[in-house]
C-alpha cells in the first residue's frame, strides 16, 4: 500500500515544509498499517501561522460580503466535486465504512457549508436597536480564531468552524486531529483552490500538548474553539486565561435515552442503533438507555438482538457494517471500561472484550449491551465512545428524570414516548443542549452544544456565526 506524505502546512496562501520537522505516522484503523505521514508542528511553524492570520485580518474583514458570498460558494461547488475524494480520506483516516464515509461524514461537511452559505447571506450585521435613543448595534468578527476539531466527526467539526469564522469575517489557524488529519489536509486543498485570499485560512498539523498548547496561549490568537474529551477542554481553557481569550467548547457527552412503557415499536431499536452508528464515536450518542420497568425485559431483549444482528467489518468494504475504532489507545480505552463494567457487577448481555472472532487485527469492537446497571457504576459515568450501551430500569417520570440529570456531562438526551405532554414535560426538565424525541432529527442549522462539563456556547446557524463575533454598541448614530 502507497504511504501518502503529507508533511507540509498550508500557512499564508503557501503549501510550506515544516521549520523543524517532526514526523508522526498515520496508522489506518482497519488493518493498523501506516497509511501516511505528517509533520507536527513547531513554536515556529504556529507563529507563522498565526502572524499570517493577523497580517490578513483587516482586509477580509472589510471584504465585501458579495465577494465573500462569490469565494464561499465556490468552495461548495470544489466540496461537490471532490466530494468522494473526501469520503474516501476519511475511511482510510478514521475507519469510517465507505457507505457511511460518504453518507454521513462526507455528506456532514457539505450540508454544513450549504447551510452556512444560506444563515451568513440572511445575516444582518448592522442595525438599530433603539432608533429614539439613535442606539446602534454592529457585529464585527472577534479576530484571529484558532480551531482545533476531533478525528470522529472530521468534516462535520471542520466545517462547523471555519465556516462561520470566514462568514463572520475572522481569519484562522485550523488544527486538525493528528489523528485523523487527511480530511483537514484535502479541506485546505480545496479553500487554495477556492481563491481565498493569503493568511485568511492556514493549517498546522500538530497534537494537543504542542500546537494545540501553543495556540490556545498565543497572545495574537483572540479566540480557540474547541471540539474533544472535557479533559482537553479544561486545559486549554486554563491556558487562555493569561490572554482572556474568548473559548468555545464542544466537549463531551453521557446521553440519556428515556425510553417510556408507551413508546413505538421501533424505539429500542433506533436508540441501540444510535450508539453503534459510527462504532459508538459521537459525543451525542445516547449511551445510558433508561427504560420503564413494564416493558424492561422486552427492550433487553430487543436490545441482545441489535446487537448480535450488527455486522463489524473493515471500512473499506461497502454494506451496513460498523468499522474499527480511530486508534490503539481508543480501543484501550474502551476494552478497560468493558471489563470495569464486568468488575462492578454490571450484567453482559451482548459483546464483551476482545475484537469479533472473525478479525485479527484492526482495532475492532464487539458492540456490546450492559443490563442491571445502576448510574454509580464507571460505565454510567465515564464516556466510553464505543459501541457500548449500558440499559437500567426506572419506575417513574421523575426517577427517570433524576437518573437522567445525574451526570457531570449535559450534551444531549433522548426521550421516547407517545404521550406528547409527558414528551415536552420531560424535555423541559432535562439539563442538556439538545433533546431528541422519537429519533426526529434536528433541522439544518439548529444550534448543537451542551451544558455543564458538555461545555459552552453554541455550534450551528446563526447561533454558530454568532461565537465568532463580538457585539459593539454605538449611540448617537443618527
Amino acid at each position: 500500500m502507497t504511504i501518502l506524505s503529507k508533511t507540509k502546512f498550508y500557512i499564508d496562501g503557501r503549501w510550506v515544509n515544516p521549520l523543524k520537522p517532526k514526523n508522526l505516522e498515520v496508522i489506518n484503523p482497519s488493518n493498523e498499517e501506516v497509511c501516511a505521514v505528517i509533520s507536527l508542528a513547531s513554536q515556529e511553524d504556529a507563529d507563522l501561522a498565526v502572524n499570517a492570520a493577523k497580517h490578513s485580518f483587516n482586509k477580509w474583514w472589510n471584504t465585501s460580503k458579495k465577494d465573500k458570498l462569490n469565494l464561499l460558494n465556490n468552495l461548495l461547488a470544489i466540496y461537490e466535486k471532490r466530494f468522494q475524494e473526501m469520503a474516501e480520506a476519511i475511511t482510510l483516516e478514521m475507519g469510517a465504512p465507505k457507505d457511511w464515509a460518504f453518507e454521513q461524514q462526507s455528506q456532514s461537511g457539505k450540508d454544513h457549508i450549504k447551510t452556512f452559505i444560506e444563515k451568513y447571506s440572511q445575516f444582518n450585521f448592522e442595525k438599530y436597536y433603539n432608533k429614539e435613543a439613535e442606539n446602534y448595534i454592529s457585529y464585527e468578527p472577534i479576530g484571529v480564531c484558532a480551531l482545533i476539531t476531533p478525528w470522529n466527526w472530521p468534516m462535520n467539526q471542520i466545517a462547523l468552524k471555519v465556516m462561520p469564522a470566514l462568514a463572520a469575517g475572522c481569519t484562522m489557524i485550523l488544527k486538525p486531529s493528528e489523528i485523523a488529519p487527511l480530511s483537514g489536509l484535502l479541506f485546505a486543498e480545496m479553500i487554495d483552490e477556492a481563491g481565498f485570499p493569503p493568511g485568511v485560512f492556514n493549517l498546522v498539523n500538530g497534537d494537543g500538548v504542542g500546537v494545540g498548547t501553543q495556540l490556545s496561549v498565543h497572545s495574537d490568537v483572540d479566540m480557540v474553539s474547541f471540539t474533544g474529551s472535557t479533559r482537553a477542554g479544561k486545559l486549554i481553557t486554563k491556558n487562555a486565561a493569561d490572554t482572556i481569550k474568548r473559548v468555545s467548547l464542544e466537549l463531551g457527552g453521557k446521553g440519556a435515552n428515556i425510553v417510556f412503557a408507551d413508546a413505538d415499536e421501533k424505539a429500542i431499536k433506533r436508540g441501540i442503533r444510535r450508539v453503534f452508528n459510527n462504532s459508538g464515536q459521537s459525543c451525542n450518542a445516547p449511551t445510558r438507555m433508561l427504560v420503564e420497568k413494564s416493558i424492561y425485559e422486552r427492550a433487553v431483549k430487543e436490545a441482545i438482538e441489535v446487537a448480535h444482528k450488527t455486522q463489524v467489518d473493515i471500512a473499506e468494504k461497502n454494506g451496513n457494517h460498523i468499522g474499527p475504532v480511530v486508534s490503539k489507545n481508543q480501543y484501550d480505552k474502551i476494552q478497560n471500561l468493558i471489563n470495569k463494567g464486568i468488575q462492578e457487577g454490571a450484567t453482559l448481555a451482548a459483546g464483551g472484550p476482545n475484537r469479533p472472532d472473525h478479525l485479527n487485527k484492526g482495532y475492532f469492537v464487539r458492540p456490546t449491551i450492559f443490563t442491571d446497571v445502576n448510574n454509580n457504576m464507571t460505565i454510567s459515568r465515564e464516556e466510553i465512545f464505543g459501541p457500548v450501551v449500558s440499559i437500567m430500569p426506572f419506575d417513574s417520570e421523575d426517577e427517570a428524570i433524576k437518573i437522567a440529570n445525574d451526570t457531570t456531562y449535559g450534551l444531549t438526551n433522548y426521550i421516547q414516548t407517545n404521550d406528547k405532554g409527558k414528551a415536552q414535560r420531560v424535555a423541559r426538565q432535562l439539563r442538556s443542549g439538545m433533546v431528541e424525541i422519537n429519533g426526529t432529527s434536528f433541522a439544518g442549522g439548529s444550534p448543537f452544544g451542551g451544558y455543564k462539563q458538555s461545555g459552552n456556547g453554541r455550534e450551528g446557524g446563526s447561533w454558530g456565526l454568532e461565537e465568532f463575533m463580538e457585539i459593539k454598541s454605538i449611540s448617537g448614530w443618527k
